[in-house]
Formats: structure tokens, C-alpha cells, sequence
């Protein structure tokens, strides 16, 4: 029988709905069970609930002081509407007996003015404060410490250090790591090289659209050391989930330390005795040049890349090349433009496929490993 066409005895329905309130504010405040991880093997200390994560930025605290003032508002609203609600209903209810209707009063001047002002001032005023947190929150400063261009593409991300000549890539659910000193002001420009993704850093309390064709951009200032998960955070395709990184908040002296190590690490390594020497081409999206390559058996594999598209980023990665099955992957991309070299394990007699991790539906080819 439909619920419409149910009766319930006022005793009833008092149960009934207070029922209903139990059910509806034990589901306002059980959060998920996500096991507290955040991707990458990092556990959120701070699970959902009502209120918004600890900040670990300056911008993010504006954000968390605005928060209560809303959210309090809010609550204040619902209980005053759903109290006036109920007390209607149980009030003046139809009770046995009651064969007219009460005195009906249409319309009055006073309630009219008092439903309309409360409200708008209300609206006003969180207008007033949203937009002032706002504005400091994108505010940009004229000298900022770091600058970093992040760039993301399926399904990776790109961490570029211009006044520090060094460049970080990385993908999976360990992603790379972008070092950042504490308590100075960091400036970051989101670019995309294919479709929108998003960079978010929950504990930043602050989450960026990253367009094709449009630079984003916005300051942080981190107040204390940690390491931070950061997602993207807009369905971008197939690997969508695993498109992680790592924020690594640190002392100036311990940050350039880092940044030194980063610099020394990607410098050109010195290729292992008796390696085969092979120059690949990246065209565009699409095309490899060559599309076969031969290399000796039981030998390392030395790249000579070439990505002379003028768009996109581009590597190589052979499928089933490491030791325990997996794919190895050249790290890092060769930007547009730009030249890597990249070392692959030694492999045995046989075809492989090589492929670019950037666009692997598109760009593909076969090496074919023979005996020495």
C-alpha cells in the first residue's frame, strides 16, 4: 500500500517522525569508513566530519575561519525551520472530534517584512564575508619565494622549477614529490596538455581547475613541516584514481638541501659499459620515428630521445621490461622540445612493444631484441 494512503495514529506518527530526525542526523554525522587512506600509502588524519580538515596553509585557515560562521548560520536556519515545522504539526493537528476549521488569517504586513529582511540580510551578509575571505585567499604577492609550474596530463603530473633549472615528473599512486619551504610564500601555475584536471591538496583546504590553453595560478604559504597528498580531483580518463602527488613542506636549509639532491639527480648519467645506443623520435601524439627498433640481447638499453612535438611531453616505456614483470617507464618526460636520455634494463631474446606513457592508446612500436 502506497505511504500516501496510510493512516498513522497520532501516537504513531510521533514515533514515526521522531524516527525519521534519529535517522537523519545519524547520517549527517557517520562519516565513511575509507580506512583513513588518501592514495600514495598515506593516512589522512583528519577523516571527514562536519567540519573541514585541520589547514596547513595560511590561505587555509581564512577559509576554516569562515567555515563555523556558515555552517552555524546554517544549522540556526534548520532548526528554526524544522522546529516551527513541527510544532505546526503536532500543535495543530486534527485531533477526534474537530468538524471545522479554525479561524484563517489572510495575509499580514508585519510577517511578510519580517520573512523577507531576516533572509536577505542573511544572504548579504555571507555575500559580504565570502567575498572578503576571497579575495585574500587569491590574492597574489609581488615577490614570492618559489615559483613552480604544474603541469598536468593523463595521468601524470610535471613539477617545474624555473629559477632552479630542475624538473620533476612522476606518475602512479606515489606520483612526485613537489618540495616547498615553510612560512614563505609559494607560487604555483597550473597548466594542462590535454584535458581538465584538477590540483588538490586537502589539507590546503583549496582546490584549482587545470584548463588546456589557460595558466592558473595562486600563492600558498605553508605554516608547518609535513608531507601532504595531493589528487586530481576531475575525471580525467582511465587512471584518473592513481594520479597522485606528494606536497613536502620542509625548513628553508632542509628545502634547499632537497633541491640540490633533486639537481644532482637529474643530471645526465653516465651509460653502463656495453649498453646499445638507440635514438627514438617523438612526432606528435601519434607517431614514433622509428617505429621499429633492434637492440642486442642481455644488454642495457640507452635511449637517445627526441621529442620534437611542440606541444605535448613525451617518453618512452617498454612493456614487461622490469624484472618482476612490469613495464618500465623513462623518467622524466622530455617536455616539448626537449631531449632525454633514458636507460633500460637489459632484456632477453624476443619482441617487446615500446610505447609513450603520455599517449598509450596512440603512440606504439615493436622492439625486437636479438642474441649478441
Amino acid at each position: 500500500m502506497p505511504l500516501a494512503g496510510v493512516r498513522l495514529a497520532p501516537t504513531k506518527r510521533t514515533i514515526f517522525w521522531l524516527l525519521t530526525a534519529a535517522l537523519l542526523v545519524a547520517a549527517c554525522t557517520v562519516a565513511p569508513d575509507t580506512g583513513g587512506a588518501t592514495g600514495g600509502g598515506h593516512s589522512d588524519p583528519n577523516p571527514p566530519g562536519f567540519f573541514p580538515t585541520d589547514p596547513a596553509t595560511a590561505q587555509g585557515g581564512l577559509i576554516a575561519g569562515l567555515y563555523p560562521i556558515v555552517f552555524f548560520i546554517a544549522v540556526a536556519v534548520f532548526v528554526l525551520v524544522e522546529g516551527l515545522l513541527l510544532l505546526i504539526v503536532f500543535r495543530f493537528r486534527r485531533r477526534p472530534g474537530d468538524d471545522t476549521l479554525p479561524e484563517q488569517t489572510h495575509g499580514s504586513n508585519l510577517l511578510e517584512v519580517i520573512w523577507t529582511a531576516i533572509p536577505a540580510a542573511i544572504v548579504t551578509g555571507l555575500f559580504v564575508l565570502t567575498m572578503g575571505t576571497l579575495s585574500e585567499v587569491e590574492a597574489l604577492e609581488d615577490s614570492p619565494a618559489v615559483e613552480i609550474d604544474v603541469t598536468g596530463f593523463q595521468w601524470q603530473w610535471t613539477f617545474q622549477y624555473p629559477n632552479e633549472d630542475l624538473s620533476l615528473t612522476g606518475l602512479g599512486r606515489e606520483g612526485p614529490v613537489m618540495g616547498i619551504p615553510i612560512n614563505e610564500t609559494v607560487r604555483l601555475r597550473l597548466h594542462a596538455q590535454d584535458v581538465i584536471h584538477s590540483f588538490y591538496v586537502p589539507q590546503f583546504l583549496y582546490k584549482k581547475d587545470v584548463v588546456p590553453g589557460r595558466v592558473n595560478e595562486f600563492d600558498v604559504l605553508v605554516q608547518e613541516p609535513g608531507t601532504y597528498v595531493g589528487q586530481c580531483a576531475e575525471f580525467c580518463g582511465l587512471a584518473h584514481a592513481d594520479m597522485y602527488f606528494t606536497v613536502q613542506a620542509m625548513e628553508r636549509p632542509d628545502y634547499e638541501a632537497w633541491v640540490t639532491e633533486q639537481q644532482q639527480g637529474s643530471g645526465e648519467a653516465t651509460p653502463p659499459p656495453g649498453a646499445a645506443a638507440l635514438t627514438l623520435t617523438s612526432v606528435d601524439i601519434n607517431t614514433f620515428d622509428p617505429e621499429t627498433l633492434s637492440a642486442p640481447a642481455d644488454a642495457p638499453i640507452v635511449f637517445d630521445f627526441r621529442n620534437v612535438d611542440p606541444a605535448a611531453p613525451h617518453n618512452v616505456a617498454i612493456v614487461g621490461a622490469n624484472e618482476d614483470g612490469s613495464d618500465w617507464i623513462g623518467l622524466p618526460l622530455a617536455q616539448a622540445g626537449q631531449n632525454a636520455t633514458y636507460t633500460a634494463p637489459a632484456l632477453e631474446a624476443g619482441t617487446y612493444e615500446f610505447y609513450c606513457s603520455v599517449h598509450p592508446a596512440t603512440m606504439r612500436g615493436t622492439l625486437t631484441v636479438g642474441t649478441r
